[in-house]
């Protein structure tokens, strides 16, 4: 460190001059560095964890640390990630959003929106509109925008995740996931999940203090937004 930096550093009436102190930039990049990782690792796990699942296996019993020689087993939970595991919405969660009015649509748009998907998913697979599978079944018989949502979520939090990681496009994916944290925001609203609520809260607080430090981020694939 220079003579003139430790100066600038000691003043107390020059606020530019601090400003473009080479230490207090550096300071400036770790804290944006720390936001940027943080808020990437937890959107990519999060969306991760809506792939996860349990299967069952048969696991030999250990004795004094050894598979016991008898054959012994027992039945075990495995977690494991998969496109079939998939969801979005936790299901619980999910007949909670299901019987809230504010998760549908307009009946018109709704009923709209049915049919469409309906019709196109026959035709995908080849089979009469009578003859739709259960998947499409359950989605008809629930809101058609909380089913949206479900599907989208998990890829949405995979995909911010990523970008913020990688930095592309930092300011803009930044803001995207503080639309997505609002729109779960809403969400627990609507149920009454104050703790969830608030955990969010600082969510959004971590990205505004991130967006604030963009100028400082290095090593991204796409600065300019």
């Amino acid at each position: 460190m220079t003579t003139e930096s430790t100066e600038c550093c000691k003043s107390t009436d020059s606020t530019e001059c601090c400003k473009s102190c080479p230490l207090t930039h550096l300071g400036y990049f770790y804290a944006a560095l720390l936001l940027r990782i943080w808020l990437a690792v937890r959107a990519i796990q999060t969306g991760l964890e809506k792939y996860v699942g349990t299967v069952g296996s048969d696991q030999p019993i250990m004795i004094d640390g050894k598979p016991n020689v008898h054959g012994l087993t027992a039945a075990t939970n495995i977690k494991e990630y998969a496109l079939s595991h998939y969801h979005g919405v936790p299901e619980g969660l999910f007949k909670k959003f299901a019987t809230e009015p504010l998760m549908r649509l307009p009946g018109p748009i709704e009923d709209g929106l049915k049919n469409l998907y309906k019709s196109i998913g026959g035709k995908i697979n080849g089979e009469k509109l009578a003859d739709a599978p259960a998947a499409w079944e359950k989605f008809m018989a629930e809101p058609v925008m909380l089913n949206m949502y479900n599907l989208v979520l998990g890829p949405a939090l995979l995909v911010l995740g990523f970008t913020i990681l990688f930095g592309i496009a930092s300011r803009t994916s930044l803001f995207l996931l503080g639309l997505l944290y609002i729109s779960l925001t809403w969400g627990l609203i609507l149920i009454k999940q104050d703790d969830g609520i608030s955990w969010l809260g600082i969510h959004m607080i971590l990205i505004v203090m991130a967006l604030m430090l963009a100028k400082y981020n290095s090593f991204c694939l796409l600065k300019k937004w």
